[in-house]
């Protein structure tokens, strides 16, 4: 029976995608139903094993049981959705404003952005930390797209250097969020596509550091770039207040991928091979932690 129950616990362990902890604690109160139960049913006359059968039938199968706890605790209240949201705000209020020339307004924001994302890292991983932790990665989107700018011979050289650092920063904290949960990483990525987007779409090489060029194609796109985070945060509101899990994949998806097709459409003539490629790499790195999520598991 010990080993029947492990089976059971093991199965729904790896069905529910929730913090550790939680699981933990979860599958701990099933085993001791479950032992409880069939104690029950052999004072009644069954044996070991029919009672043990019976009482894993009364329970259900371990992936619908793992469903109606997942859908239990993956509720964030609206306090959680609406701070979870709130770095998507304050970019949109950026550009809303016009404070992004502002290099003190800027400053201050990344500040914030940085100190919550430490903060909240190593405060457990709650889960509004995690969009923020899309926007702490700002660095390694700011150092990819500059590579754009740099003479042929030097971009590639920099590309050797950057591509590997990059990778390992992003998969070394990928893992750590997917511990938690795959769709974190999505929700975490999904500010990267949009803003490579905008970025590149702003022009590449000399056009993109010609003076004034640049800003006045920026400013001219600011108000489709307000609508675009605004469309992000109202992602992630959904994302953390609906339960079920097919509805969260939905939420987290369309809207990149919505922006990312419109924004490549109207401007993908200004686009150059560099660009492709890193909005490629991008749109990987949004897209494969739902897809490790969806695909059957072993």
């Amino acid at each position: 029976m010990i080993d029947n129950t492990s089976h059971y616990l093991n199965r729904f362990k790896a069905s529910l995608k929730i913090d550790q902890t939680i699981r933990d604690g979860v599958a701990d109160e099933l085993c001791a139903h479950i032992e409880d139960k069939t104690r029950e049913l052999e004072e009644q006359g069954l044996s070991k094993e029919e009672a043990y059968k019976v009482a894993v039938h009364a329970l259900g199968s371990p992936e619908l049981v793992a469903e109606q706890v997942y859908e239990t605790h993956a509720q964030g209240s609206w306090k959680e959705a609406l701070f979870s949201a709130l770095p998507h705000f304050l970019v949109a209020l950026l550009f809303t404003s016009y404070y992004w020339q502002n290099a003190v307004a800027l400053s201050a924001t990344l500040t914030l952005i940085v100190g919550t994302a430490i903060y909240g890292w190593h405060r457990g991983k709650p889960i509004w930390l995690f969009p923020w932790l899309g926007y702490y990665m700002m660095p390694v989107v700011v150092t990819g797209i500059l590579l754009l700018s740099l003479p042929q011979g030097r971009g590639w050289i920099a590309a050797l250097i950057y591509i590997p650092l990059a990778l390992f920063a992003l998969v070394h904290i990928m893992r750590q969020t997917a511990r938690r949960d795959w769709l974190y990483a999505s929700l975490m990525l999904a500010p990267m596509p949009v803003i490579f987007s905008w970025f590149l779409s702003l022009g590449t090489g000399n056009e993109f550091l010609t003076s004034g060029l640049w800003m006045a194609r920026l400013q001219a796109k600011a108000p489709w770039i307000v609508i675009s985070f605004v469309a992000l945060a109202a992602a992630t509101i959904a994302f953390i207040r609906l339960k079920p899990r097919r509805y969260k994949i939905i939420s987290l998806l369309i809207p990149p991928l919505a922006i990312l097709s419109a924004v490549t459409w109207v401007s993908g003539g200004n686009i150059g091979p560099w660009g492709w490629l890193i909005l490629a790499f991008s749109m990987c790195a949004f897209a494969i932690p739902v897809w490790m999520q969806a695909r059957p598991q072993s």
